[in-house]
């Protein structure tokens, strides 16, 4: 498995359970790497995957009820949720990562993690605001210089 992939498997996780529980951030990465360590050429992908989405969360939610109203938010699942705020995050927020290699690994964590239906979810999502992709990022790009990052202890 590729270690960028494997970055955004516990990214993902460590999202969820903050989603879910309301878990110390520090302490659920922490946790996440103890049980499945990555190799230091990737380990600040995954400080950052986490951060980013963190601190951008709110801002890529309302991106996604404007852009794709007819998947509301607080109906998603918790899982598929988090893999939209992760690949946004990655193509529109951070701008790290192409926008089609962004889907397709969200499409990949859907298959591992999601549903049987969630891999098509994530795609037409994702599809739908891949349409609207430069305005996407001016709006959270613009946001994000506007508004200070929320903060999030990850270390």
């Amino acid at each position: 498995m590729k270690a960028r992939r494997k970055a955004r498997q516990i990214a993902l996780q460590a999202l969820y359970e903050i989603d879910c529980a309301d878990h110390a951030v520090s302490e659920v990465l922490a946790e996440r790497l103890r049980v499945d360590p990555v190799p230091d050429s990737v380990l600040s992908f995954v400080y950052q995957m986490v951060q980013g989405v963190l601190s951008s969360k709110a801002r890529m939610d309302v991106v996604i009820q404007d852009y794709a109203p007819e998947w509301p938010l607080d109906q998603m699942a918790i899982i598929d949720r988090n893999i939209l705020r992760i690949a946004i995050y990655e193509f529109a927020v951070s701008g790290i990562t192409p926008m089609k290699v962004a889907i397709n690994e969200a499409v990949e964590l859907a298959k591992v993690f999601g549903s049987d239906s969630a891999p098509r979810f994530i795609n037409g999502v994702l599809g739908s605001l891949a349409n609207r992709h430069r305005e996407i990022v001016q709006t959270l790009r613009a946001e994000a210089a506007q508004k200070p990052a929320e903060s999030t202890d990850v270390t």
